[in-house]
């Protein structure tokens, strides 16, 4: 990296940190998390990909379920951290998602992707790989920034555009430099079409109850402001 030049994204750089945040932080474990666990719904004797797994938590929650789990992710200090909590027998493989994955057609019956598409600008050959992956009948459920967040959080007033922002996250006295990716509900929307596959069900969920007590000024946030979208997906095949 030259000088005077910033690592967006460093997940190497800040495993440990991020991953302890996004363990208790409310809008993880009382919002985000839930939510798409829920989507997924019962995955007993699944073969569920984790799609973005970052340190875990949703591939412990899905083998808790019944789920059998492989895991992936770009951040081998991540991947390390998944590593002491699941165990030496979940796969874990670090892979990129903006390229082809490693495993044969009709591997999985569910993919989960956690808060990892607003980093890509192009989701086309995520989906398409997803699409894949997936057995007839098969599932994606997804978690993404909402829309209308992303113009919170850039200052932007254009709703229809496409573009990157930037956003500096404060976790134990470190800062972590974001980038994202803007995009408005139709461009999702035509990107899993185009893909193959049919939404099923989009969800703006409110945080879990227990938040209002425990964590106030989140649930007062996340009960009037749109935060994340949720998808859940099923991949069309040809009769």
């Amino acid at each position: 990296m030259t000088t005077g030049e910033i690592d967006y994204n460093d997940y190497e750089a800040f495993a440990r940190v991020y991953a302890r945040n996004s363990e208790s932080n409310p809008i993880n474990a009382l919002y985000e998390r839930p939510a798409i666990l829920a989507l997924a719904g019962d995955v007993r004797g699944r073969r569920v990909l984790d799609a973005g797994c970052g340190p875990g938590a949703h591939s412990a929650e899905l083998i808790d379920g019944g789920a059998e789990v492989t895991g992936l992710d770009l951040s081998a200090d991540l991947l390390a951290v998944a590593r002491e909590r699941l165990g030496p027998d979940v796969p874990l493989h670090r892979l990129d998602l903006r390229r082809p994955l490693p495993f044969p057609d009709g591997a999985f019956e569910l993919v989960l992707c956690s808060l990892v598409l607003h980093y890509l600008e192009e989701w086309g050959p995520t989906l398409s790989e997803f699409r894949r992956l997936l057995v007839p009948g098969g599932r994606v459920v997804l978690s993404t920034h909402h829309p209308l967040m992303d113009m919170r959080v850039s200052g932007s007033d254009d709703y229809f555009g496409r573009y990157a922002f930037t956003e500096d996250w404060q976790r134990e006295g470190r800062t972590m430099h974001m980038r994202f990716w803007h995009r408005p509900l139709r461009d999702m929307l035509a990107a899993f079409a185009e893909a193959g596959f049919v939404v099923d069900e989009i969800r703006e969920p409110n945080p879990l109850p227990e938040m209002a007590e425990s964590a106030p000024e989140f649930h007062r946030h996340l009960t009037r402001n749109a935060q994340f979208l949720f998808f859940a997906l099923s991949a069309r095949f040809a009769r």
